[in-house]
């Protein structure tokens, strides 16, 4: 049976839940209701069908849910066979070839197809009667997605191939092709090796052109015609990566299952299973391809698609995971994962090469693209270091010091004279020579990240060059056999010196291995378990394999070198031009956060947002939104972070992703913590944590702790969030992460200063200063004056705020500049300077006001008051009812007064009723009503008004 192809539901309409599924939905996890509702197409007497038919794995998240139409709903399907059933033939023949040209592929070749066949469409008047079905402008409307499959369903096969067959004849335009092959395929009546191979050349085309839910349907057909069943595995893997890609997970991790692939099924555990599975997996792959070579025996069918490498790397698996938060491996390309602008979707993979090749780049690297091995490093992982390297300034001089380097920062133009870049970090310059044969093609590795490429001074500022690659082996078109690979002559790379006046970039394809190892890396950051970055790297060198610069980056980061890790980084972050790769995009703002750019961060992942929307890969969006969330909460916007996070997290879990959704509700623990919702931040973090724990994920699991330590020191339970930042350094792999513990330094050194912990204070300010100094972010910096201000002695802490001070006004993080104000003006309060103390509350109040964060602001307040000065009235935001709430407030406000329950947008949310419930409260309290009429009127009032002004 040919199978269904559910299209996205709609999240502006949620749908009209019944009491049943009300209750049903309690029982399931939040990702799998969301998946329940998108997968029986919003219909909840489906849902309330299927859910009791679900399994605890299922029921959990733990497996995929059903896809097949008859395991989704099969008593509703049985009751509207029986109303099509009901229907003259000749209506029912009208219904069976609508049906076809509509599902599960719509092809738009309806009318063509009456008009070719002459049959009479008066026959529909039957259907319309009966209330099934309409004729509509473009062919027949049907009354809901089941009647549709079963009027498909209750034709006989050999009518329905018969349909498939007309609609086949009917297509016949170029641009029509893989609909014709689709159609051709599905009216065939048994295995056929010569459509399955058509049906796999129109999947790549489709891929290509960013249709990817076509090509997943074109290649699941051909895997059901292939007579072989080792290619038949292969295309089933390979339609495994293009539904992943396409936002359908449940059926991506249904068909990996059925192909078995460890490549495959490792990527779709890190993205929705246990990390530690993930990265065993993916070492696995990386040994068994590494160790054989592209060319040889399995590693060669993996490299010709056997893992399906290029249905995944060309879009998703090269994107990143679902949110792990600040580390380059998650949303970026691994280094050495392909990376162009051209093309939809899958721009850098050949129509033309095997199906399963790895994708190749289209184009040079300045335009957008990433070379093997230029990946940015997280360096926000780093521990405290056992060195601490030349000899710097401290005190306030080194406070001036850093200033003074932050107001002429160096760009990557400016580097001095005769610096030689790292080679990791430079374009590749082309090799006169040709590439060396296959099956040396990862004999002999290129130069390691750390290589360093001379330069001579008369090339152009910024231009770079690294030792040129050999190219992969290319395998041969389809129509070739499959043993056939084009041997290049086997002359050793060399490289090329760079001309004087221009620098040409030449493409160098990853080896599948590079790509398993950048995901392995990613796997092991998810995990926080610095041992397994290690073993990869140990993995890689023993096979020669080229080792990520992720990987390489990180262990170097761990090792305390930020100097070289800096390059890497500002490298990476200069690639976020507009309309470039996601994967690019998203790099460059995860390189961007981590050097205290926030501006450019968000900048970079929006680009990397609406540049997946418009390949057709929904995949990264989310993932992209993470990175987002982290620049909204440093700089102060949790009315926009927590709306934009919230509408990320649904479309994580709608997406397959909970590893995703998972770091989004840590996020969103994180702006309920700055806001001050504790009951919010509260279920959030344990959400969070209990899901993280159960599959290993510290960097969630950490995130969601330093969100519940940020509200206890916003709060002034100072000792209480000591004691939450001081575990995350205890945990263990799964449980806790290094990056969120150097995140949390200059909390840390807060709350354990003002509990008398100083010596344990000075330990984590020692580190986190040297890495604000390599990074020179004017914010790192000023943070970290700001902990010397809080270790220092009565009036000597004076002149670190102002140093800080100084340094927040170059920076972005006006919500720490804000904090930093308030501790300011209590240290001038009790050295009696009462006339700065109270210019600096007040300026501190206005904007904790002005972000709506009431804790801190109260902190002010009190301080005033001590000062013995007027505090003003408390503030709510603008003086409209609508500015009174919160994102989250106000979006529960506009769904009630839409008319849904509250269970309803608890489950459009991904929320307990019970948070809801508490929403409303807070909505009705803040803006003074009392019914949900009131609050109808109150927002079309607040609409009407909007509308008119704009208007």
């Amino acid at each position: 049976m040919t199978p269904v192809n559910p299209p996205p539901l709609d999240r502006t309409s949620p749908p009209q839940l019944t009491n049943a599924w009300r209750e049903l939905a309690a029982t399931l996890a939040d990702g799998v209701r969301v998946r329940v509702l998108r997968a029986v197409y919003g219909d909840p007497r489906a849902a309330g069908e299927l859910v009791p038919r679900l399994t605890d794995r299922q029921a959990t998240g733990l497996d995929p849910l059903p896809t097949d139409p008859a395991e989704l709903a099969p008593s509703l399907l049985r009751e509207r066979r029986a109303q099509i059933r009901a229907l003259p033939d000749s209506t029912r023949l009208l219904l069976l070839l609508a049906a076809a040209d509509q599902y599960p592929v719509p092809t738009d070749a309806f009318l063509r197809a009456v008009m070719a066949a002459r049959l009479d469409t008066r026959s529909l008047d039957a259907a319309e009667t009966a209330g099934i079905a309409h004729a509509g402008a473009g062919g027949v409307v049907f009354r809901d997605a089941w009647t549709r499959i079963a009027a498909y369903e209750t034709g006989s096969p050999a009518d329905r191939r018969d349909v498939h067959r007309l609609l086949a004849r009917v297509l016949g335009s170029a641009g029509e092709t893989p609909w014709r092959s689709w159609h051709r395929g599905a009216g065939a009546p048994g295995p056929s090796g010569r459509l399955a191979a058509e049906l796999g050349t129109a999947a790549r085309k489709a891929a290509t052109a960013g249709r990817l839910p076509l090509a997943r349907a074109l290649t699941e057909r051909a895997a059901a015609l292939c007579p072989e069943p080792s290619e038949q595995a292969r295309l089933l893997t390979r339609a495994a990566g293009y539904a992943w890609r396409a936002g359908d997970g449940e059926r991506a991790r249904r068909l990996a299952a059925a192909g078995s692939e460890d490549a495959l099924t490792g990527v779709l555990a890190l993205r929705a299973g246990n990390a530690g599975e993930a990265f065993d997996a993916l070492v696995s792959a990386v040994v068994r391809v590494g160790a054989a070579g592209p060319g040889a025996g399995g590693a060669g069918s993996f490299a010709s698609g056997g893992a399906g490498i290029g249905a995944v790397e060309g879009g998703e698996l090269a994107a990143g995971g679902a949110g792990s938060g600040l580390v380059p491996g998650e949303g970026g390309p691994g280094p050495g994962s392909p990376t162009t602008d051209g093309g939809a979707g899958s721009a850098a993979v050949s129509t033309e090469a095997d199906p399963g090749a790895g994708p190749r780049p289209a184009g040079a690297v300045a335009g957008g693209g990433t070379p093997p091995g230029a990946a940015a490093p997280d360096l926000s992982a780093s521990p405290v270091g056992e060195g601490e390297g030349r000899s710097r300034p401290t005190g306030v001089a080194a406070d001036r010091a850093s200033l003074s380097r932050v107001r002429t920062p160096p760009g990557p133009a400016a580097a001095p004279a005769g610096a030689a870049p790292v080679a990791s970090a430079a374009v590749v310059a082309p090799a006169p020579a040709p590439a060396p044969a296959p099956s040396a093609a990862l004999a002999a590795p290129p130069a390691p990240p750390s290589a360093v490429v001379a330069i001579p001074a008369s090339v152009p500022s910024g231009a770079k060059a690294t030792p040129s690659a050999p190219p992969a082996a290319v395998v041969s078109p389809a129509s070739a056999p499959r043993a056939a690979v084009a041997t290049p002559a086997p002359t050793p790379p060399v490289v090329a010196p760079v001309p004087t006046t221009s620098v040409t970039v030449a493409p160098r394809p990853p080896a599948p291995a590079t790509h398993l190892l950048a995901r392995a890396t990613e796997a092991a950051i998810y995990t926080g378990d610095l041992r397994r970055l290690r073993e990869a790297a140990r993995v890689a060198d023993r096979l020669g394999v080229v080792s990520p610069g992720t990987l390489g980056g990180l262990v170097a980061a761990f090792e305390g070198r930020y100097e070289d890790a800096r390059e890497l980084l500002e490298a990476a972050a200069g690639r976020c031009g507009p309309g470039g790769d996601p994967t690019v995009l998203i790099h460059a703002g995860i390189a961007a956060l981590l050097l205290g750019d926030h501006t450019r961060a968000a900048t970079a992942t929006l680009r990397a947002a609406a540049s997946a929307r418009a390949r057709g890969t929904p995949v990264p969006v989310p993932q992209a939104m993470e990175f987002r969330a982290y620049a909204d909460f440093w700089t102060g916007r949790p009315r926009a972070g927590e709306a934009a996070a919230a509408d990320a997290l649904w479309q994580a879990h709608a997406t397959g992703q909970d590893n995703g959704a998972c770091h989004l509700q840590a996020a969103l623990a994180m702006f309920s913590a700055l806001t001050g919702d504790a009951d919010l931040c509260h279920e959030r973090a344990a959400s969070a944590r209990s899901y993280a724990l159960a599959r290993g994920l510290g960097l969630p699991a950490a995130l969601a702790q330093w969100a519940l330590a940020y509200l206890d020191l916003s709060s002034g339970r100072f000792a209480a969030a000591a004691a939450r930042l001081r575990a995350l350094a205890g945990f263990g792999p799964g449980h806790g992460h290094r990056a969120i513990r150097h995140l949390a330094a200059p909390h840390y050194v807060e709350a354990a200063v003002r509990t008398g912990d100083t010596r344990v204070a000075r330990v984590a300010h020692a580190d986190y200063h040297r890495w604000a100094s390599a990074v020179r972010s004017p914010d790192d910096l000023a943070l970290s004056a700001r902990c010397r201000a809080l270790l220092a002695p009565g009036g000597e802490a004076v002149d670190h705020y102002r140093v800080a001070l100084d340094l927040h006004s170059h920076g972005t993080r006006d919500f720490e500049r804000a904090r930093t104000e308030l501790l300011f003006g209590s240290t001038l309060r009790r050295l009696r300077s009462r006339t700065e103390a109270r210019d600096r509350l007040h300026s501190a109040l206005e904007a904790f006001d002005s972000f709506g964060a009431p804790h801190c602001a109260a902190q002010a307040r009190s301080e005033l008051r001590a000062l013995g000065t007027p505090a003003g009235p408390t503030r709510t935001g603008p003086d409209t009812p609508t500015g009174r709430l919160t994102a989250q407030q106000l979006l529960v406000a506009r769904m009630a007064a839409e008319g849904a329950t509250n269970r309803e947008i608890a489950d459009r949310l991904a929320l307990s009723p019970r948070t809801i419930d508490h929403h409303l409260r807070g909505v009705f309290s803040r803006l003074g009503i009392r019914s949900r009429i009131e609050l109808v009127r109150l927002i079309a009032e607040v609409d009407e008004s909007e509308g008119g002004t704009t208007g």
